[in-house]
């Protein structure tokens, strides 16, 4: 009879396997914040005010009051919600269950609800729930289309830091092409073609010279700015009336869905280009995960030498997801001229191509994902300016950092526990 031998750690009572490590990291974390927001929203907050909520626009089928509320019995109730789900978290980490995404998106929500109530507590103007979340869909929509092109090209094993010069290149000539032509579409239309040129030399410095991918992303997002900068100062600045007034979109709204209260505004009644992006969005998803060609993607990009020995010509294949994931970056650059009915000014992405990288590594490589993630870093900038307007009692200064500060713990959350493609940011040489 052999002698029993020691284990290395916990065994399942069934089959004997090893377990994995308890990591009591998440409830924790869930237990520290509600018990945080529990004490500034309610224990130190000022007593007997009151919050107030619209929620309905003019043009809804019916028209639903502002709703009042206590301010501190509100935000005690959700901040004790939030515990519950911290309480919850600790036993399905202590029983080994899996309690699916819907237990940290119900606890956000109740955060950011109290968040708001304590915020607008005691104002003399309501808080617009509608406008605060139609903004932060329109604001989402050049980070969701710079998430999918760094997606399109990682995929395929090209690291692609460059998303931040393909928004300033689109954005650039979508201005001088609606300037010109004196139609926003376009310009909407010429933006990708920009993308997909910077796309290009990535491309090109990557695989023809194999140059360090993340040295030539950065070296292109400079060159974008210095050339842009350049053209803005010596054309569009000295003949503005002609290369640099692009008209706007207009907002369409789809009928009757665009009258629903909350849904109708927030969705439906949005310009060409987030209708766009829906389209995109949801063609990507199936795409890359149930079609032969994203199968042949992710190959390139997880194994391209065996990729190569089926006859998967991986080369190829990575240039042209990254010139289509430039082009995709380029039509997201179009947000800040056409959509946004500005003129074009000196390094205007204003750094959302760096904030779409984490929103793909947040969104885990994946295009429903990376939606869902820029939407946050979306609701987190949009809610800097939302409450300038309503007025809170959080300093200015830390209201211009709410984006990057959310973006740095929902990327440091994730990191160690999601996994890029493999073989990205290695050249292939058969």
């Amino acid at each position: 009879m052999e002698a029993p031998t020691a284990s290395s750690g916990p065994q399942s009572p069934r089959s004997g396997a090893v377990l994995a490590p308890i990591s009591w990291k998440a409830p924790i974390a869930y237990a520290v914040v509600a018990v945080i927001a529990l004490i500034g929203f309610v224990v130190v907050a000022p007593k007997g005010l009151e919050t107030t909520f619209t929620v309905s626009t003019s043009s809804d089928f019916f028209q639903i009051a502002p709703i009042t509320v206590p301010s501190t019995a509100t935000a005690l109730l959700l901040c004790l919600v939030a515990l519950v789900l911290a309480g919850v978290s600790f036993w399905a980490t202590r029983s080994r269950r899996k309690v699916g995404v819907w237990l940290p998106s119900v606890y956000g929500v109740a955060l950011v609800l109290a968040f708001l109530t304590w915020s607008a507590a005691g104002k003399d103007s309501a808080l617009p729930l509608t406008g605060l979340l139609q903004g932060s869909l329109f604001l989402a929509v050049p980070l969701v289309f710079g998430a999918l092109a760094g997606l399109l090209c990682e995929r395929s094993g090209i690291i692609n830091i460059a998303i931040e010069g393909q928004l300033l290149a689109g954005a650039f000539l979508a201005a001088v092409v609606a300037s010109i032509t004196h139609s926003a579409y376009a310009g909407l239309v010429a933006a990708p073609i920009a993308g997909a040129l910077v796309g290009l030399l990535l491309v090109l410095f990557s695989i023809r010279y194999m140059v360090d991918q993340i040295i030539v992303g950065v070296v292109l997002n400079v060159l974008v700015i210095g050339v842009t900068s350049y053209l803005f100062s010596t054309v569009l600045k000295v003949d503005a009336a002609t290369f640099n007034s692009p008209p706007k979109l207009p907002v369409i709204g789809i009928p009757v869905l665009s009258q629903i209260p909350i849904i109708g505004p927030v969705l439906f009644r949005q310009t060409v280009l987030v209708y766009v992006m829906y389209v995109v969005v949801a063609v990507l998803q199936v795409m890359v995960f149930r079609s032969r060609w994203g199968l042949r993607l992710r190959a390139v990009g997880e194994h391209p030498k065996a990729a190569d020995t089926v006859g998967i010509k991986v080369n190829l294949t990575r240039m042209k997801s990254t010139v289509l994931g430039g082009a995709v970056a380029g039509l997201g650059g179009a947000f800040f001229t056409v959509a946004a009915g500005l003129a074009f000014g000196k390094e205007m992405a204003g750094g959302k191509g760096y904030i779409a990288l984490a929103a793909m590594i947040l969104g885990r490589w994946s295009p429903a994902g990376a939606l869902a993630a820029a939407l946050l870093f979306g609701f987190s900038d949009n809610l800097r300016v939302v409450l300038g307007i309503v007025g809170t009692p959080i300093p200015s200064q830390i209201m211009l950092m709410t984006p990057y500060v959310v973006t740095i713990f929902a990327v440091a959350g994730v990191v160690g526990r999601v996994r890029a493609p493999a073989s990205e940011g290695i050249p292939y040489v058969k």
